[in-house]
């Protein structure tokens, strides 16, 4: 079925802000394909830092965490969502949060996933359901647009800049010396089974520096991080630094002027990525052809596939798969990037 030239269609991509990133080439690709078109996406406070102020998006609606346990807030999600007068829901969270949300807005077509992508209520919520065949989520995320008749296109984010962030990310490398080029170190994650070692994460900053001359920048969020990131610090001697407590909009900005990002598969890996930097991706109970930093640019280290056939048991694993990583294999991934990245930038100037 076709659309015309300007429908209003709602994303209902709510949580995780390493998905919701992922999710932006299905925006990009909708204003490609419709530049009159009314977007609208729903998400809950974290993700929405970053997509506020895209340029590709006309409304953003910002639901409060636990929405679904409130019925005040889910009427007047109710209400918002009514207002905009949408036309089509697509779901590429395809849960009963994000499913519910297209079903109070109104709209007579809701598109999501099949089973296994689509749990819980959302088969029953969405009205048309897509099998994917692609692996990646991106990937896969685009096919729900073969359903508007959206042809395939170049995969782009377009992350909004933020002049305040970057003059603060800018001062901050002044302070610490760090504009000769630097690699962004991420202990982080959201789950346990994410978390690779800090004291391996030491050992590679030591080596990119002592072997690479390149120091390293340390990002965290939260006490529990700001610990890990004190143990790098101690184990690198002397070549990693910590970076200030960020937002994710300062967290864009250090990224995209850093040389190489190094983390699991977290937010701050997609983020890396949707800005253009290159990345060396951690990964154990999650598989990179699934969740990977998009692109061919970016490297990926996993020791062993840790398979779990639901998302709770991924997330209450052991780090062991992590764990069995070693710092010289992630250091290995990390010299092939930069020495390619340096060929490149050689090439460009003989040029």
């Amino acid at each position: 079925m076709s659309l015309d030239g300007s429908p209003r269609i709602l994303i209902t991509r709510v949580s995780a802000v390493g998905d919701c990133i992922l999710t932006l080439p299905m925006l990009c690709a909708l204003r490609q394909n419709y530049p009159d078109a009314m977007l609208a996406w729903v998400a809950e406070p974290g993700p929405a830092q970053l997509l506020d102020g895209h340029p590709d998006l006309d409304q953003l609606i910002v639901a409060p965490k636990g929405w679904l346990q409130s019925p005040a807030t889910i009427l007047q999600l109710r209400k918002q969502l009514r207002q905009l007068r949408i036309e089509t829901v697509l779901d590429p969270q395809s849960l009963t949060k994000s499913s519910a949300l297209g079903w109070l807005s109104g709209a007579r077509r809701r598109i999501g996933f099949a089973r296994p992508r689509g749990r819980e209520l959302a088969c029953w919520l969405n009205r048309e359901n897509h099998t994917a065949t692609a692996l990646h989520i991106v990937d896969a995320q685009l096919e729900l647009l073969k359903r508007l008749d959206v042809a395939s296109s170049r995969v782009e984010f377009r992350l909004p800049t933020d002049p305040a962030a970057e003059q603060v990310v800018d001062q901050f490398l002044r302070q610490a010396h760090l504009g000769q080029g630097f690699v962004v170190l991420n202990p982080g994650a959201g789950w346990k089974s994410r978390v690779w070692p800090a004291e391996h994460y030491g050992l590679l900053a030591r080596a990119l520096g002592e072997q690479l001359n390149i120091p390293s920048a340390v990002v965290w969020s939260g006490d529990e991080e700001r610990c890990a990131a004190q143990r790098i610090r101690e184990k690198s001697a002397g070549h990693a630094i910590l970076a200030p407590r960020t937002n994710l909009r300062e967290l864009a900005a250090l990224l995209e002027r850093a040389r190489l990002f190094v983390g699991s598969d977290t937010g701050p890996l997609h983020l890396a990525g949707a800005v253009g930097t290159q990345c060396v991706g951690l990964y154990g109970t999650t598989h990179p052809s699934a969740s990977g930093p998009y692109g061919e640019t970016h490297q990926v280290v996993q020791a062993y596939f840790q398979e779990y056939r639901r998302s709770r048991a991924r997330r209450r694993a052991s780090n062991d798969a992590m764990q069995a990583i070693t710092p010289d294999r992630v250091f290995a991934r990390c010299r092939d990037l930069l020495s390619d990245a340096q060929h490149r930038a050689n090439d460009v100037e003989a040029a």
